[in-house]
Formats: structure tokens, sequence, C-alpha cells
């Protein structure tokens, strides 16, 4: 069995989930590469030795770059191929494959030990591709820093995962709940754009919120900007709250992430952020039959009573929510508004923003995700999925009071299960698929577990931990580090010397043993055909099979066989071992 073979194609097999436009990803393919021709030439022990690092050494930024449950066990599975072909170099090929794994699983629970101490003590290294030059367009999200409904003729119905979210108990939000993402506050006069705000960076040392802890994973994106729900506090390393509302994850969106939010019951400083120019800028003269509308507006006392008028007009026109309105060209806003009337989430955000900014009334629109799934795997606590079908925009309107309020207006239009009958029309899954989404469900449950537990554990839970433990006396942290270690690694020395007290025995031992039951123990010197002789003359019934036996053993140790032919005697050699077996059986 061709080890280092099969570790080079687990290697290959992991290489598409890399992302090129990441910086980190060109050493990983280049190592991989590497070993592959570098296992291809070696023929030296040593060689061999340079082949194995060169494949740790992929499969350890393998690791840093694609940590899920499945890329994970892939990784586990290709070091021990690799470790299983190191030990078949250097004990000669002699060991069977399964005997070769074994001792490769030896080896890595030796070093667990050791590896977890490190994990939970070391403070962890930021990735060395989080600068934002790093940064790739790769992604699956849908949400963009440019919404532009008008120009869209077609809304892509894309059912991809975007992110899944667990709270510490059981209880999650409504099927209606909304999850910001970006915010467009720049109107050019069609589209809606991110304009630049300053950032309040909050961290993990304020006081806990009163809620329970949000647990959110992360699929890859094409923005730094993290799904929430406006009203919970960062609770993990690396998160900032801008001024607008808008967090961000100081993470590579490239790559899978895991953050956590902490419920409160109190007002964050951003839903009392007075609003800026910006908020009212409008492009005078470009939409006449929207300015005339909301002039009559503008004449009302307050910006409560120009929404509500403007929900009364919306509900009295013949609007129809629609993912295929047709692209509007150059027309804009009025022809959707006292034309055509068909649209999708963006067009009425859009439309209601611009109304009130011609009223006089601050608004912005916001793009994310609304509502989501609520699944309950075996074994496990439910949790809440998001996919890209979800993403949704609403309008957020300053109103005093009460700060900057959010505003739906498509649900003015169409409720949310026509919107999701809307959704599902043209997306739905092939019935053969629909069978399977139930194990992908069972899946997900246990990756959102696993990434909680690896990604989950940032700097700021080391410190919680730690302190847990230690209190303020931080200067034993390193004594601590360094007797855990020596204890791990002696206790990683002790598994091998227990693991290896049972002596493998190799194929043509076993068969001795088994001629020695018959009563016939090998002379000084005797071969292994003369000792089957022996035997053949003293036990006539096993004669024959023991005569196959010396055949097979001599053509293993001394013909020229080719791979298949040397496969094919082995099974012969154990099938008369069996035969041997069961007579004995019998004979007793």
């Amino acid at each position: 069995m061709r080890l280092p073979l099969i570790t080079l194609l687990l290697l290959l097999l992991q290489c598409p989930g890399l992302d090129l436009s990441a910086p980190l990803s060109w050493p990983t393919l280049g190592l991989v590469l590497v070993s592959g021709l570098k296992g291809w030439e070696a023929r030296r022990a040593a060689e061999h030795r340079q082949v194995v690092l060169l494949q740790l050494l992929a499969i350890g930024l393998l690791a840093a770059q694609q940590p899920g449950l499945l890329s994970s066990l892939l990784q586990l599975i290709t070091a021990l191929c690799a470790l299983a072909g190191l030990l078949a170099r250097e004990l000669g090929g002699v060991r069977p494959w399964r005997e070769l794994l074994r001792r490769s699983v030896q080896l890595l629970s030796a070093a667990l030990p050791l590896a977890l101490v490190l994990f939970l003590l070391l403070p962890r290294i930021p990735p060395l591709w989080s600068h934002p030059s790093a940064l790739g367009q790769r992604g699956s999200s849908g949400l963009s820093a440019e919404l532009d409904p008008l120009g869209i003729s077609a809304l892509a119905r894309v059912d991809a995962p975007a992110a899944r979210m667990r709270l510490e108990d059981a209880t999650l939000p409504s099927d209606n709940a909304y999850w910001r993402v970006l915010v467009h506050g720049h109107f050019d006069g069609r589209r809606w754009l991110q304009n630049t705000a300053a950032t309040t960076t909050v961290t993990a040392t304020e006081p806990a919120g009163l809620g329970p802890l949000q647990w959110w994973t992360l699929e890859p994106s094409r923005t730094q900007a993290v799904p929430w729900d406006g009203a919970s506090r960062p609770a993990s390393a690396n998160l900032q709250l801008q001024a607008n509302g808008v967090l961000l994850l100081r993470q590579p969106p490239i790559q899978r992430r895991s953050l956590r939010l902490q419920e409160m019951s109190a007002p964050l400083a951003w839903q009392r952020e007075p609003p800026k120019e910006a908020d009212l800028q409008w492009p005078d003269g470009q939409e006449p039959q929207l300015e005339r509308l909301a002039a009559e507006w503008r004449a009302l006392p307050s910006p409560e009573e120009r929404l509500a008028a403007a929900e009364r007009w919306f509900r009295s026109q013949p609007f129809r929510y629609s993912l295929e309105p047709g692209s509007y060209g150059p027309t804009g806003l009025d022809a959707f508004l006292f034309d055509r009337q068909v649209g999708f989430c963006g067009h009425y955000a859009s439309a209601l923003a611009a109304l009130m900014r011609s009223a006089d009334v601050p608004a912005r629109v916001v793009s994310g995700y609304q509502g989501g799934r609520l699944v309950r795997p075996i074994g496990s606590r439910p949790y809440l999925e998001i996919r890209e079908s979800d993403a949704h925009a609403w309008v957020e309107l300053w109103l005093e009071p009460k700060g900057w309020t959010q505003v739906d207006p498509t649900t003015w239009i169409a409720t949310s299960d026509d919107r999701e009958q809307l959704r599902a029309s043209g997306g739905r899954s092939p019935a053969w698929l629909q069978g399977l989404r139930w194990l992908q469900w069972q899946w997900w449950g246990l990756d959102l577990s696993w990434t909680q537990w690896w990604l989950g554990f940032d700097p700021s839970s080391r410190t919680e931990q730690l302190k847990r433990w230690f209190g303020d006396q931080q200067s034993l942290w390193g004594l601590v580090l360094l007797a855990l270690s020596v204890l791990a690694m002696r206790a990683g020395v002790q598994w091998m010397r227990w693991s290896s007290r049972k002596r493998w025995i190799s194929p043509l031992e076993r068969s001795v043993q088994l001629l020695e039951q018959f009563g016939c123990r090998p002379r000084p010197g005797e071969s292994f055909a003369s000792l089957c002789a022996r035997t053949a003359a003293e036990h006539p019934l096993v004669a024959d099979v023991v005569t196959a036996m010396a055949q097979v053993q001599q053509d293993l140790a001394h013909a020229p066989l080719s791979r298949e032919e040397r496969l094919r005697k082995q099974k012969n050699w154990s099938r008369l071992r069996a035969c041997l077996s069961r007579c004995k059986l019998k004979d007793r």
C-alpha cells in the first residue's frame, strides 16, 4: 500500500478549498507540490523524512486556513497517513498498513497532552494573512457595499449558508428577527453606497450584559461587517462597533469566522448617535414626482406623522413584490413609485429612504438578513441557520426621542410568508436533495460545536479562563506553563512505552506459533520449509495445508513477484493459516 501517494492525494483534495487571493495559500500550494516532486525522486531514508516534514508543514498551513470540522478530520487522516508512510520506510516496509496506522495514532496521542497545554495557555498569534491587503474578493455572501436595486432585472436566488447562531440557553429569536450588516448612507440619485463612519471600539472588559451569549459562525463573505441584532454587546476580540451601527470583525472575511455577542437590555450608543448632514443628502430635481409627494408630507409637523403618511400612501398603491421586476433603466425612482410599482425589498427600502430625505427626515438604508431557520440537531442544542436567500433591506429613520428607528416598508406590501414563497418558488432544491438536507443540518450542528470550541477560544476567552484559574497572579502563568509542558511530555513518553508493550508479530512468526500448537517446535537452524515438512509427516491430515504454506512462504521470500502477485500470495497465506487453525480446533 503506497501511503505516501495516498497522503499526497489527500493534500491535493484539500487544496481546492484554499482562497488564492490570500498570501498564505501560495506557500501551502508550493509545499504540497514540492512534497509530491520530492517524493517522486526520493530514494534514501533521509529524503523520505524530508518529504514527510514538508507534508506535515502543509497540513499545519491547511489547518490554519481551513478550521472547519470536515477539514480538521481530513487533516488528521492526512497526518496519520504521512506518519504511517514514514514508519513504513523506517521499519523496512515489512509491517502491514493497519499496524503502521496504529503506531501513527500512538504517536499523535503522545503529542496530544503537550498540544492541549499549549492551546490553553499560550497566546494565539494573529494570522499572518490578516493584513487588510490580504483580503480577497472571494466569498459566498450576497450582500454588497453598493445597493442598486433599480438596475437589477432579476434577483439571484442563492441558497448557500451565510451564518449560524446559537445561544447559551435554548431560547432562539423569532423567525422575523432582523440581522443588520451594512449601512448605506450615501445616495447619488440611483445607488445607495456606504459612507465612512468613525469607529468606537468595544472591548470584552466592559461589564457583561444581562442576557445570554450568542455564538456566531460566519461563512466566507466579501466584507468584514458581520450580522448582529444591533442591541448586543461585542464579547469577542477584534470586534469594532461603528458609529452607524455596523459591527466589524477585524479578521479576513475570506475564511470562516467565529464571534460572541452578549445580549443587553439597554440601548447601545450607536442608536443615539445624532444624524449627520449626509443623512439628509438628496439630489434635487432628479425625481420630480417623488419630490412633489414628499413636499406634501414635509408640511406635516413631525417626522412620525410624515412616516405615517408614507405608510398610508404605500398601502393604498397597487405595489407588487417580485424577485424579477425588470430593469428600470435611467428612469429611476419615479418609474418605480408611480408607473410600474413592481420590485423587491431593495426597491421599497430605497424608495422610502429617498421620500423621507426629501421630506426632511434623516434616513438611511440597511442591508442584512431577516429571519432564519430553527434547526434542532440530534444530541445538540438548537441553532438558527441563516442563508443567503434570507438577505433583506430595510430603512432606519431618525425619530426623536427614540433615535434611529427601524422601518421595513416591504411589510406594507407583502408578508414574510409571501416573500418566502417567492424565494422558494424558483430556488427550491430538487426532490432527491431535500432528503439530504436533514443530514446536512445534523452535520452543521456538530460543526457549529467544533467551531465554537476551536475558533471561539480567542485571546479574550483565554484571558478570562486564566483569570478564573489564577486570579491576578499573572506572574505564575509562565511557571505553570513550563511545569505543565514538562508533565505533558512525560505523559506522552509514558504513553508510548505503555502502548508499545505489545510486540508486533510478523506473519511468518505467527505461522510458526500455529505449527507449535501441533507439537512441532522449530529446531536450531531449521528453516520454515523443513519445519513444515516435519509437521506434515507427523500430522498427515494437515499435510496438504502445511506443504502449501511452505511453498507460499518460499515464493514471498525469494521469488521476483509483482505487486499484484505478492498481494495474491499474502491473501493465500492468510487463508491457509485460517484453514490450519480450524483444523487444530477440530482436532481438539
